[in-house]
Parts: C-alpha cells; sequence; structure tokens
C-alpha cells in the first residue's frame, strides 16, 4: 500500500513518470527486504532494456523525424487529397487517409499529432473548417498511426510479454484500417450538419497519378518496412534501420531537403525522446519485479476471476481498467505495469495472445485522445494554440466511434487475428 501511495503521490505533484516508476520501485524494495534489497535496483534497471527488439524503437523514431524534415508528410497529404478531396468534408477525409499513408513510417501517435497539426489543420482553417474540429480530425487519425505497423507500443509488448513482434505488426493492419473507414463515416455523417466545405476540384484521374508519382517513394516505404518483417527476411530492428537508411536517402539525395544541420537536430531529438522512453521502460521494471515478487498479477486476476468467470465479462473489465489507467498515466508506463498483469489473465481465459496485445495497445493508444493527461490533445494544443476542453469537445463523435471499435476488436479475434493466420 505504500509503495502505491509514493506512486501515486509523486505523480500529482508532476514528477516525472520515469522518475516517479524508479521511486516506487524502490519504495517496494526497501519494503521487501530493507536497505540489502537496494542492490536489485541497478541490476533490475539495466536487465529492463537488455532486450535486442528495443533497439527498433530509436531507429523507427528516427525514421519518422525524417520523413518529417524531408517533406514527405506534404507529400503524403496532396495524394490523400486526389483520392478524396472532391467529397464534402474532403481536407478532413484527406487527414483521415495521409494518417494510414503516415502510420507505415513513424509508429508514434504523438509524431503524427506534431506532424500535420502543423501542415493540415493550418489548411482546414484556412478552408473554412472550424478550429476545433480539425484538430479533432486529427488526433482522431493520429491512433491509427500506432494501430498499423510499426507500432513502437506493439514492439514493448512483443519483447515484454514474448509475443511475436511480427504477428502483432500483422494484427495491426485491419483494426487501423477500420478505425480510418469509420471515422470517415463520422465525418461523412457530420458533413452536413456542420456544412464542412467542399472542395471545387473535381474527381480526376490524372490528379491521382500526378500525386502518387510524387509520393511514390514515400509510399514504398511502408512496403519495405512491413513487406521484409512479415516474410521473414528482416527483424524488426534491422526493418527498423533499413527505414533509417532509406529515409535518409530519400531526404539527401533524392528530395535534397536536408541538410547536415536537419540530421544533427534530428539525432538530438531522437536521443532525447529514446530517453525518456528508455527510462520510463527501465525504472517500470523495478517496480515489475517488485509486483511479481508480491504476487500483484495473481492477486488482480483472482479478484476478476472472483467478480466473474465469463471471460466477456473479464475483457470488459480488463478494457474499462486501461481506458481508465491510460487517462491518468504515460502510455508507455501503464503498458509496462500492466502487461504482467493483463497477459496471463487473458491467457487463463482463452485468448490468443497476439489477440490480447492487439487489444491491450490499441485501449492504451485510445487514451492518448482522452483528458486529462492525453498527449495527443496536449501536443495539438501546444502546437496550434487551440484549447484542450474544445478540442475534446469537438472529439466526442470520434472517441465514441473508436471505443465501439475497441469492443468490436476484443470481443470478434477474426478482425485481428485474420491477416496472421494467413501469413502462418
Amino acid at each position: 500500500m505504500t509503495v502505491i501511495v509514493i506512486f501515486f503521490f509523486f505523480i500529482l505533484i508532476g514528477l516525472p513518470i520515469g522518475v516517479t516508476l524508479g521511486i516506487a520501485g524502490i519504495a517496494g524494495l526497501i519494503q521487501i527486504g530493507g536497505d540489502n534489497f537496494l542492490m536489485m535496483a541497478p541490476k533490475r534497471f539495466f536487465e529492463g532494456l537488455d532486450l535486442f527488439t528495443f533497439m527498433a524503437m530509436p531507429f523507427f523514431i528516427l525514421a519518422g523525424e525524417i520523413m518529417n524534415r524531408s517533406g514527405i508528410t506534404q507529400k503524403l497529404a496532396a495524394f490523400a487529397d486526389a483520392l478524396v478531396g472532391h467529397l464534402r468534408g474532403g481536407l478532413a477525409h484527406s487527414n483521415m487517409i495521409a494518417s494510414v499513408l503516415f502510420a507505415g513510417m513513424t509508429g508514434a501517435a504523438v509524431a503524427d499529432t506534431a506532424a500535420f497539426g502543423n501542415t493540415l489543420v493550418p489548411a482546414m482553417v484556412k478552408k473554412g473548417y472550424s478550429r476545433p474540429f480539425s484538430c479533432a480530425v486529427t488526433v482522431a487519425g493520429s491512433i491509427i498511426g500506432p494501430t498499423i505497423p510499426p507500432s513502437n507500443l506493439m514492439v514493448i509488448y512483443g519483447s515484454l510479454m514474448g509475443v511475436s513482434i511480427a504477428g502483432l505488426f500483422a494484427a495491426g493492419i485491419l483494426p487501423g484500417l477500420l478505425i480510418c473507414v469509420l471515422c470517415m463515416a463520422v465525418i461523412a455523417l457530420l458533413g452536413k450538419r456542420l456544412n464542412l466545405p467542399k472542395s471545387e476540384e473535381k474527381f480526376s484521374l490524372i490528379r491521382i497519378f500526378w500525386a502518387f508519382k510524387s509520393s511514390f517513394l514515400a509510399i514504398l516505404m511502408p512496403g519495405i518496412i512491413l513487406g521484409g518483417i512479415l516474410f521473414g527476411i528482416v527483424t524488426p530492428t534491422e526493418a527498423a534501420a533499413i527505414a533509417v537508411f532509406y529515409a535518409l536517402f530519400i531526404g539527401v539525395v533524392v528530395y535534397r531537403a536536408l541538410t547536415f544541420q536537419d540530421i544533427v537536430e534530428m539525432l538530438i531529438r531522437t536521443s532525447r525522446i529514446t530517453g525518456i522512453v528508455f527510462l520510463i521502460i527501465a525504472s517500470a521494471s523495478i517496480l515489475s519485479w517488485w509486483m511479481t515478487f508480491m504476487q500483484i498479477p495473481q492477486k488482480i486476476a483472482a479478484f476478476f476471476l472472483f467478480l466473474s468467470s465469463d471471460p466477456k465479462v473479464i475483457i470488459a473489465l480488463i478494457l474499462g481498467l486501461l481506458l481508465a489507467v491510460g487517462m491518468f498515466m504515460d502510455i508507455n508506463a501503464a503498458l509496462i505495469i500492466l502487461a504482467p498483469v493483463l497477459g496471463p489473465l487473458t491467457t487463463t481465459i482463452g485468448m490468443d495472445p497476439v489477440h490480447a496485445g492487439i487489444m491491450i495497445v490499441l485501449a492504451l493508444n485510445i487514451s492518448l485522445m482522452t483528458p486529462p493527461v492525453g498527449a495527443c490533445l496536449f501536443v495539438m494544443s501546444s502546437v496550434t494554440g487551440e484549447r484542450i476542453e474544445r478540442i475534446s469537445m469537438a472529439l466526442i463523435p470520434f472517441l465514441v466511434v473508436e471505443v465501439a471499435i475497441l469492443f468490436l476488436i476484443a470481443f470478434w479475434d477474426d478482425l485481428t487475428l485474420f491477416i496472421p493466420r494467413l501469413l502462418m
């Protein structure tokens, strides 16, 4: 109980989550065996990062940075606009399509939010869309990024739980596309009620051809990453390294949009982001060891099974817990703490490990767009200057749809496992 109080106290006073996890973990070690157990802290800290697959994360982050800086975002947005820009609310539809195209490059929702917040939101406002709605569409589409592979959260989950990362990547494709399609349906339904603008440009195959030709090298990148991983040619870490090389080649040689100074700044930013994530992972491993020693996962599983033995009820309880925790905690930390707790529980009720992983990852992704601690909300607010509460209100229709998709995926495993089964 003392450890939990310490954890929430430091969270409430605003201490960084990585530091908070470390302090709580050390407090747990002292609670177990006094000063003698403190020597466990550095051992657990470094062992928490001693997984080769974690090397994929900084490479995917750097690849996303390069694609952002080299102007790929604008080219993808132009291609998406050529496809659906002629519809009512065309730019909003384009925003969603661009999120799907961009998803295969970054693996992080916050990166997508920042990229499109700087480019598509001003373009939408200029065309007559309200700023809160433009922000909401962008935030809703941003969680497609870490759902359609590559995904940093899937890398973490697969590494911690011993689940195939390639399987998780394959399983995320259909849920990500479903989010895009149903969010576009929401935009279509809101089109007349909100009087969303309609482009004067007509549908044109020639325009699509030229937009596709301009963005072809960027669109090819997800195919290289996913194809290599899913067909067993490269590991996720090797694919991430190839993605960096490919992105650099496009940015420096083909588009000539990157300078040496840009590369230095991108390396520094990647190091900072990676450092934050790795500090959270390493510190959480101390707390996770304490939780394992205290048999907390078994106690939580026993409590859930005490409430009900019906797998559907237990799945609903798990989803409620994930959505609630994600509203108040960094999702990387939440995943590292809860995965060892919930993973065995999902196995107990007969869920496939890949299916359970996608369910957990998607639930935490959705929490990125929920107040009070939704990271995508804060990034969008800082990038555009729009108030968080106004964005949150405009997000409600999209949030309802995405939570419904989450429950659909949780209770219908064929939707998640269809592609992995094809590749077996």
